[in-house]
């Protein structure tokens, strides 16, 4: 199964990209999800590892992660190692003078299940669909708090120099 869903967020794309790419932000704004640890050494970049577990009903799906592509500040997309086969993408764009175009790609599937896979995944995939949309919501909120708060210093900063 293969879901895509995009948002503007009015934030340069430099604070998306710094807040999707710390995994400890992940809990605040992925929904759904239950699990995104850390799993090894490496923290982010290519190669960093990930145990995850995303919540589909009543059912907790998911794995170990690996990010298998780290373009600052454009792209970075997972794949499964173990567990449930999956793949996810960021793709960030520039949309206007001060916002990004975030579009979050997910696709998964049940190897190997025939028939009952094919269902299983049909049946998943609108509460699959309903967590795509609220993470993007989430992150845009999230993400816009945190220029409002850059943007709030910067003018302080530039208050007190002149007053200086």
């Amino acid at each position: 199964m293969r879901l895509n869903e995009s948002i503007v967020v009015s934030a340069r794309p430099q604070l998306v990209w710094d807040f999707i790419s710390e995994p400890a932000n992940a809990l605040n704004y992925f929904s759904g999800i239950t699990r995104w640890e850390v799993e090894g050494e490496q923290r982010t970049g290519l190669g960093a590892r990930y145990r995850m577990l995303m919540r589909v009903g009543a059912a907790e799906m998911g794995g170990l992660v690996e990010i298998v592509e780290f373009s600052e500040p454009l792209d970075m997309a997972w794949s499964s190692v173990t567990g449930v086969d999956q793949r996810g993408r960021w793709r960030l764009r520039k949309a206007g003078s001060r916002g990004t175009r975030v579009e979050f790609r997910f696709a998964y599937g049940v190897a190997g299940a025939g028939i009952m896979g094919y269902i299983s995944e049909r049946v998943s995939a609108p509460s699959v669909r309903r967590h795509l949309r609220r993470t993007l919501q989430q992150l845009k909120r999230e993400v816009e708090r945190e220029q409002l708060r850059e943007d709030g210093a910067r003018r302080k900063a530039e208050r007190e120099a002149a007053t200086a």
